[in-house]
Protein backbone atom coordinates (compact mmCIF):
# COMPACT_ATOMS: atom_id res chain seq x y z
CA UNK A 1 0.00 0.00 0.00
CA UNK A 2 1.04 3.32 -0.96
CA UNK A 3 1.64 5.68 2.05
CA UNK A 4 0.77 9.41 2.08
CA UNK A 5 3.29 10.39 4.85
CA UNK A 6 6.09 8.50 6.31
CA UNK A 7 5.17 9.33 9.93
CA UNK A 8 1.82 10.62 11.67
CA UNK A 9 2.57 12.43 15.28
CA UNK A 10 1.03 13.49 18.16
CA UNK A 11 1.77 15.19 20.89
CA UNK A 12 2.06 18.70 22.68
CA UNK A 13 2.41 21.87 20.95
CA UNK A 14 4.92 24.15 22.70
CA UNK A 15 6.55 27.20 21.90
CA UNK A 16 10.64 26.64 22.65
CA UNK A 17 12.24 29.29 24.51
CA UNK A 18 15.75 28.91 25.67
CA UNK A 19 18.53 30.43 27.58
CA UNK A 20 21.91 29.81 28.43
CA UNK A 21 22.08 29.90 32.78
CA UNK A 22 25.02 28.49 35.11
CA UNK A 23 24.03 25.28 36.72
CA UNK A 24 24.20 27.65 40.16
CA UNK A 25 21.56 29.42 38.49
CA UNK A 26 19.39 26.09 38.80
CA UNK A 27 19.94 25.67 42.55
CA UNK A 28 19.46 29.09 43.00
CA UNK A 29 15.85 28.66 40.83
CA UNK A 30 15.16 25.54 43.09
CA UNK A 31 14.67 23.95 39.62
CA UNK A 32 15.47 19.84 39.59
CA UNK A 33 18.35 19.79 36.59
CA UNK A 34 18.19 17.30 33.65
CA UNK A 35 14.43 16.58 33.93
CA UNK A 36 11.25 17.86 32.41
CA UNK A 37 8.84 19.57 35.49
CA UNK A 38 5.10 20.66 34.49
CA UNK A 39 4.60 23.95 36.27
CA UNK A 40 1.71 26.21 36.06
CA UNK A 41 1.17 29.69 34.12
CA UNK A 42 1.97 31.85 36.68
CA UNK A 43 4.66 30.43 37.36
CA UNK A 44 5.98 30.09 34.29
CA UNK A 45 5.67 33.91 34.24
CA UNK A 46 7.89 34.12 37.60
CA UNK A 47 10.08 32.26 36.25
CA UNK A 48 10.54 34.25 33.12
CA UNK A 49 11.17 37.44 34.77
CA UNK A 50 13.67 35.55 36.62
CA UNK A 51 15.33 34.89 34.04
CA UNK A 52 14.95 38.83 32.31
CA UNK A 53 18.85 38.87 32.67
CA UNK A 54 19.92 35.88 31.16
CA UNK A 55 21.21 34.93 27.57
CA UNK A 56 18.26 33.79 25.47
CA UNK A 57 19.11 31.67 23.10
CA UNK A 58 16.03 31.21 20.10
CA UNK A 59 13.08 30.06 20.31
CA UNK A 60 10.80 28.04 17.87
CA UNK A 61 8.11 25.64 17.32
CA UNK A 62 8.97 22.81 19.63
CA UNK A 63 7.13 19.70 21.85
CA UNK A 64 9.00 16.75 21.78
CA UNK A 65 7.03 14.92 18.99
CA UNK A 66 6.83 17.97 16.83
CA UNK A 67 11.14 18.23 16.82
CA UNK A 68 10.98 14.78 15.56
CA UNK A 69 8.57 15.45 12.79
CA UNK A 70 10.89 18.18 12.00
CA UNK A 71 13.66 16.05 11.81
CA UNK A 72 11.68 14.01 9.57
CA UNK A 73 11.01 16.80 7.12
CA UNK A 74 14.97 17.72 7.65
CA UNK A 75 16.03 14.71 5.75
CA UNK A 76 13.54 14.69 2.98
CA UNK A 77 10.34 12.83 4.57
CA UNK A 78 6.89 13.28 5.02
CA UNK A 79 5.79 14.04 8.10
CA UNK A 80 2.00 15.50 9.52
CA UNK A 81 1.48 16.42 13.34
CA UNK A 82 -1.69 16.68 15.35
CA UNK A 83 -1.53 18.94 18.47
CA UNK A 84 -3.81 21.66 19.70
CA UNK A 85 -3.11 25.62 19.54
CA UNK A 86 -4.03 28.31 21.57
CA UNK A 87 -6.33 30.93 19.84
CA UNK A 88 -3.47 33.56 20.66
CA UNK A 89 -0.42 35.15 18.66
CA UNK A 90 2.09 32.43 20.11
CA UNK A 91 -0.46 29.79 18.42
CA UNK A 92 -0.08 31.51 14.84
CA UNK A 93 3.53 31.86 15.34
CA UNK A 94 4.23 27.80 16.02
CA UNK A 95 1.78 26.80 13.39
CA UNK A 96 3.54 29.18 10.91
CA UNK A 97 6.96 27.85 12.16
CA UNK A 98 5.85 24.83 12.00
CA UNK A 99 4.74 24.56 8.14
CA UNK A 100 7.99 26.44 7.22
CA UNK A 101 10.19 23.79 8.60
CA UNK A 102 8.26 20.98 6.31
CA UNK A 103 5.58 19.73 8.62
CA UNK A 104 1.78 19.52 7.62
CA UNK A 105 -0.94 20.36 10.58
CA UNK A 106 -4.16 21.37 10.23
CA UNK A 107 -4.57 24.96 11.03
CA UNK A 108 -8.34 24.67 12.79
CA UNK A 109 -6.95 22.79 15.68
CA UNK A 110 -7.06 25.54 18.13
CA UNK A 111 -8.94 26.34 21.46
CA UNK A 112 -9.71 29.05 23.41
CA UNK A 113 -7.41 29.65 25.90
CA UNK A 114 -3.04 30.11 25.63
CA UNK A 115 -0.34 28.04 23.41
CA UNK A 116 1.77 25.98 25.84
CA UNK A 117 5.18 27.25 26.40
CA UNK A 118 8.22 25.26 27.46
CA UNK A 119 11.42 27.38 29.11
CA UNK A 120 14.47 25.54 28.48
CA UNK A 121 17.54 26.09 30.31
CA UNK A 122 21.09 24.86 29.19
CA UNK A 123 23.82 24.70 31.38
CA UNK A 124 27.84 24.71 30.69
CA UNK A 125 27.41 20.93 30.61
CA UNK A 126 25.31 20.74 27.63
CA UNK A 127 22.34 19.53 29.59
CA UNK A 128 19.06 20.73 29.13
CA UNK A 129 16.60 21.02 32.07
CA UNK A 130 12.73 22.02 31.08
CA UNK A 131 10.20 23.98 32.63
CA UNK A 132 6.71 23.41 30.98
CA UNK A 133 3.32 24.92 31.23
CA UNK A 134 1.39 22.91 28.73
CA UNK A 135 -1.51 25.38 28.40
CA UNK A 136 -4.57 24.16 25.63
CA UNK A 137 -2.29 21.60 24.73
CA UNK A 138 -3.33 19.73 27.89
CA UNK A 139 -6.99 19.57 26.02
CA UNK A 140 -5.48 17.39 23.49
CA UNK A 141 -7.67 14.53 22.98
CA UNK A 142 -9.42 11.27 20.56
CA UNK A 143 -11.34 13.92 18.63
CA UNK A 144 -8.55 15.66 17.40
CA UNK A 145 -6.76 12.67 15.61
CA UNK A 146 -7.28 12.22 12.01
CA UNK A 147 -7.93 8.65 11.12
CA UNK A 148 -7.34 8.94 7.40
CA UNK A 149 -4.17 10.51 7.74
CA UNK A 150 -3.01 7.83 10.05
CA UNK A 151 -3.79 5.71 7.67
CA UNK A 152 -2.02 7.25 5.07
CA UNK A 153 0.90 6.74 7.54
CA UNK A 154 3.59 4.13 7.58
CA UNK A 155 4.37 5.10 11.22
CA UNK A 156 2.27 6.93 13.92
CA UNK A 157 4.78 8.55 16.31
CA UNK A 158 3.36 9.19 19.93
CA UNK A 159 5.08 11.27 22.52
CA UNK A 160 5.19 9.56 25.62
CA UNK A 161 4.78 13.08 27.65
CA UNK A 162 1.15 13.24 26.76
CA UNK A 163 0.35 10.41 29.78
CA UNK A 164 0.98 13.33 31.98
CA UNK A 165 -3.03 13.65 31.98
CA UNK A 166 -5.93 11.66 31.08
CA UNK A 167 -6.71 12.97 27.64
CA UNK A 168 -3.65 12.46 26.52
CA UNK A 169 -3.57 8.85 27.61
CA UNK A 170 -6.70 8.56 25.67
CA UNK A 171 -5.13 10.50 22.52
CA UNK A 172 -2.32 7.95 22.92
CA UNK A 173 -4.48 5.22 22.73
CA UNK A 174 -6.86 6.08 20.30
CA UNK A 175 -4.29 6.95 17.84
CA UNK A 176 -2.59 3.42 18.69
CA UNK A 177 -5.84 1.54 17.95
CA UNK A 178 -6.27 3.20 14.75
CA UNK A 179 -2.72 2.86 13.57
CA UNK A 180 -2.80 -1.01 14.26
CA UNK A 181 -6.28 -1.11 12.44
CA UNK A 182 -5.23 0.68 9.33
CA UNK A 183 -1.44 -1.53 8.96
CA UNK A 184 0.49 1.59 10.28
CA UNK A 185 3.42 0.81 12.48
CA UNK A 186 3.37 2.12 16.16
CA UNK A 187 6.00 4.01 17.64
CA UNK A 188 6.40 5.63 21.51
CA UNK A 189 9.32 7.60 22.89
CA UNK A 190 9.34 7.05 26.73
CA UNK A 191 10.28 10.80 26.62
CA UNK A 192 11.87 11.61 30.54
CA UNK A 193 12.68 9.77 33.21
CA UNK A 194 10.06 11.56 35.80
CA UNK A 195 7.53 10.64 33.85
CA UNK A 196 8.30 6.67 33.81
CA UNK A 197 8.72 7.98 38.04
CA UNK A 198 5.13 9.50 37.82
CA UNK A 199 3.00 7.58 35.60
CA UNK A 200 4.58 4.02 34.76
CA UNK A 201 1.15 2.13 34.62
CA UNK A 202 0.44 4.53 31.92
CA UNK A 203 3.40 3.99 30.00
CA UNK A 204 3.03 -0.05 30.87
CA UNK A 205 -1.13 0.09 29.09
CA UNK A 206 1.09 1.76 26.01
CA UNK A 207 3.42 -1.06 25.91
CA UNK A 208 0.84 -3.74 26.72
CA UNK A 209 -1.34 -2.38 23.29
CA UNK A 210 1.45 -3.36 21.09
CA UNK A 211 4.30 -1.33 20.06
CA UNK A 212 6.26 -1.79 16.81
CA UNK A 213 9.24 0.47 17.41
CA UNK A 214 10.69 1.71 21.09
CA UNK A 215 12.39 5.32 21.49
CA UNK A 216 14.31 5.61 24.59
CA UNK A 217 17.60 7.09 26.11
CA UNK A 218 19.98 4.78 29.07
CA UNK A 219 18.07 6.54 31.86
CA UNK A 220 14.69 6.29 30.66
CA UNK A 221 15.63 2.52 30.15
CA UNK A 222 16.79 1.93 33.21
CA UNK A 223 13.43 3.57 35.17
CA UNK A 224 11.19 1.70 32.86
CA UNK A 225 13.00 -1.92 33.40
CA UNK A 226 14.86 -1.63 36.84
CA UNK A 227 18.59 -2.29 35.34
CA UNK A 228 21.23 -0.40 34.93
CA UNK A 229 22.93 -2.61 32.34
CA UNK A 230 22.16 -0.92 29.07
CA UNK A 231 22.50 -4.57 27.36
CA UNK A 232 20.29 -6.09 29.90
CA UNK A 233 17.55 -3.40 29.75
CA UNK A 234 17.26 -4.11 25.99
CA UNK A 235 16.68 -7.43 26.54
CA UNK A 236 14.27 -6.66 28.34
CA UNK A 237 13.00 -4.56 26.34
CA UNK A 238 13.38 -6.58 23.25
CA UNK A 239 11.13 -9.71 25.04
CA UNK A 240 8.06 -6.48 25.10
CA UNK A 241 8.16 -4.97 21.65
CA UNK A 242 9.10 -5.25 18.22
CA UNK A 243 12.24 -3.43 18.08
CA UNK A 244 13.62 0.04 19.58
CA UNK A 245 16.60 2.14 19.94
CA UNK A 246 18.18 2.97 23.48
CA UNK A 247 20.43 6.42 22.76
CA UNK A 248 23.78 6.28 24.21
CA UNK A 249 24.96 10.07 23.83
CA UNK A 250 28.43 9.96 22.42
CA UNK A 251 28.30 6.30 22.22
CA UNK A 252 25.67 6.48 19.60
CA UNK A 253 22.61 4.30 20.13
CA UNK A 254 21.88 0.33 21.27
CA UNK A 255 19.43 -0.73 18.71
CA UNK A 256 17.63 -4.20 20.20
CA UNK A 257 14.77 -6.91 19.02
CA UNK A 258 13.57 -10.35 19.39
CA UNK A 259 17.33 -11.68 19.58
CA UNK A 260 19.54 -9.14 18.44
CA UNK A 261 21.45 -6.66 20.28
CA UNK A 262 23.71 -4.21 17.69
CA UNK A 263 25.36 -1.05 19.22
CA UNK A 264 25.61 1.82 16.32
CA UNK A 265 28.43 4.10 16.66
CA UNK A 266 28.06 7.36 17.32
CA UNK A 267 29.63 10.56 15.45
CA UNK A 268 31.90 13.13 17.38
CA UNK A 269 30.95 16.70 17.91
CA UNK A 270 32.11 19.26 20.59
CA UNK A 271 28.03 19.50 22.12
CA UNK A 272 26.69 22.80 23.22
CA UNK A 273 23.04 21.83 23.39
CA UNK A 274 21.38 18.56 24.37
CA UNK A 275 18.04 19.90 23.34
CA UNK A 276 15.95 17.64 20.75
CA UNK A 277 19.21 15.37 20.63
CA UNK A 278 16.57 12.21 21.22
CA UNK A 279 14.04 13.76 18.70
CA UNK A 280 16.34 14.25 16.32
CA UNK A 281 17.56 11.18 16.84
CA UNK A 282 14.04 9.30 16.08
CA UNK A 283 13.15 11.65 13.35
CA UNK A 284 16.28 9.85 11.58
CA UNK A 285 15.23 6.94 12.46
CA UNK A 286 11.73 7.26 11.61
CA UNK A 287 13.29 8.58 8.38
CA UNK A 288 15.42 5.65 7.81
CA UNK A 289 12.78 2.87 8.26
CA UNK A 290 9.95 4.38 6.40
CA UNK A 291 12.68 4.54 3.08
CA UNK A 292 13.68 0.85 3.51
CA UNK A 293 16.68 0.99 5.50
CA UNK A 294 17.60 -1.34 8.09
CA UNK A 295 17.26 -0.87 11.79
CA UNK A 296 21.18 -0.39 11.82
CA UNK A 297 21.06 2.32 9.20
CA UNK A 298 18.44 4.22 10.44
CA UNK A 299 20.44 4.27 13.66
CA UNK A 300 23.05 5.55 11.82
CA UNK A 301 20.83 8.38 10.14
CA UNK A 302 19.55 9.16 13.81
CA UNK A 303 22.80 9.19 15.55
CA UNK A 304 24.08 12.01 12.84
CA UNK A 305 20.83 13.74 13.12
CA UNK A 306 21.51 13.79 17.08
CA UNK A 307 25.24 14.78 16.63
CA UNK A 308 24.29 17.70 14.30
CA UNK A 309 21.69 19.09 17.01
CA UNK A 310 24.11 19.11 19.60
CA UNK A 311 27.03 21.03 17.88
CA UNK A 312 24.03 23.64 18.01
CA UNK A 313 21.62 25.62 20.71
CA UNK A 314 18.32 24.62 19.55
CA UNK A 315 16.38 21.76 18.40
CA UNK A 316 16.79 22.26 15.11
CA UNK A 317 19.41 20.99 12.61
CA UNK A 318 20.54 24.31 10.93
CA UNK A 319 20.22 23.04 7.71
CA UNK A 320 18.20 20.55 5.27
CA UNK A 321 19.61 16.71 5.54
CA UNK A 322 17.09 16.32 2.01
CA UNK A 323 19.37 13.80 -0.21
CA UNK A 324 22.12 13.37 2.28
CA UNK A 325 21.07 9.87 3.85
CA UNK A 326 22.84 7.62 1.26
CA UNK A 327 26.31 9.64 2.06
CA UNK A 328 25.88 9.46 6.00
CA UNK A 329 25.44 5.76 5.47
CA UNK A 330 27.76 5.42 3.06
CA UNK A 331 31.08 7.05 5.03
CA UNK A 332 32.73 4.99 7.62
Amino acid sequence: MSRGFDVYGVGHALVDVQYSVATQRLEQLGIRKGVMTLIGEPEQETLLQALAGEFRVAQASGGSAANTMIGVAGFGGTAYYTCLLGGDEWGDFYHRDLEEAGVRSNPERRSAGHTGKCVVLITPDADRTLNTFLGVSSQLAPEHLEPTLIQASTYLYIEGYLVSSDNGLATCRGAQQLAQRAGTRVSLTLSDPAMIEYFRPRFEELVAGGVDLLFCNEEEAAAFTGTKDRQAAARQLASRVGAGCITCGGEGALVFAPGRLTQVAGFAVRAVDTTGAGDLFAGGVLFGLARGHSLEAAARLGNYAAAQVVARYGPRLGRSLRGEAEQILKNP
